[in-house]
């Protein structure tokens, strides 16, 4: 699992990372000394848990846990601090867990081992069962030509930036005001989510490649699309096994 750390004390970050150094499974893939720069590793890292302290100068654990609750995949939350009064707050803010300073590591294992089970319990199922359909077979789009109704079979992926999200199909492109949780709930089992702001159309998925500048990165190519999609870090090993299920060959370029 990829974890973020987040506390103002340099001391307690590097303790916190030996500790889980000691764990098989986790990674630390980003620090972080005070809120804003939190936020900022947290949405680009998009960690599977994070460690996050309570008191912190202008933006503070609290306001960092609220505010990432709001993305489309949130992740695991474990309020460390050294003041217990803190406690109600935190499970106000949807916290996963609440250690207290100084951390325990047997306190750790268990607090991360439980987050993992709720991420695995939490995960949708990918299979279906044979010829199930979406909750809808269409999104509705305002158009300079008027409502245009898209059906999910031209559907190639849906992409969001900010206020609207892109609907890309056979035909073109519209933009549609709804968010991507709702059209990954409507439009399950035949949409895979690859990243935060990317949903593709299982059957028009062609093959994962490796950015050219940064082979970290991975993109989707898509059929019917000439725009290769991002995958994030959390969503590729899930997107390797969707390609290895399906048969599809994995081109990765170099």
């Amino acid at each position: 699992m990829r974890v973020v750390i987040v506390d103002d004390e340099p001391l307690a970050r590097e303790r916190l990372r030996r500790l889980i150094a000691e764990f098989p499974g986790y990674e630390v893939v980003g620090e972080a000394g005070d809120g804003e720069s939190a936020l900022e590793i947290i949405r680009e890292e998009e960690p599977d848990v994070v460690l996050l302290d309570v008191r912190m100068g202008m933006v503070d654990g609290l306001q960092v846990a609220r505010a990432i609750t709001e993305e489309e995949m949130p992740p695991a939350i474990i309020f460390i601090t050294a003041y217990p009064e803190h406690a109600l707050s935190a499970f106000d803010a949807q916290a996963d867990a609440y250690l207290l300073k100084p951390v325990r590591k047997e306190k750790l294992r268990e607090a991360l081992q439980r987050v993992r089970k709720l991420s695995r319990a939490q995960k949708p199922v990918s299979g279906a069962a044979p010829g199930a359909r979406p909750k809808r077979e269409f999104v509705l789009a305002t158009t300079r030509e008027g409502l245009v109704r898209v059906p999910v079979d031209d559907i190639v992926y849906f992409l969001a930036d900010q206020k609207y999200t892109t609907v890309c199909h056979l035909h073109g492109e519209v933009l549609i005001e709804e968010s991507l949780k709702t059209l990954e709930d409507d439009f399950s089992p035949w949409f895979l989510r690859v990243h935060r702001k990317a949903l593709v159309a299982t059957r028009f998925i062609a093959g994962l490649e490796r950015g050219k500048t940064d082979e970290s990165q991975h993109w989707l190519r898509v059929r019917h699309a000439p725009t290769l999609l991002p995958v994030s870090r959390r969503r590729l090993a899930e997107v390797r096994r969707f390609l290895t299920d399906d048969g599809s060959e994995e081109d990765l370029a170099d």
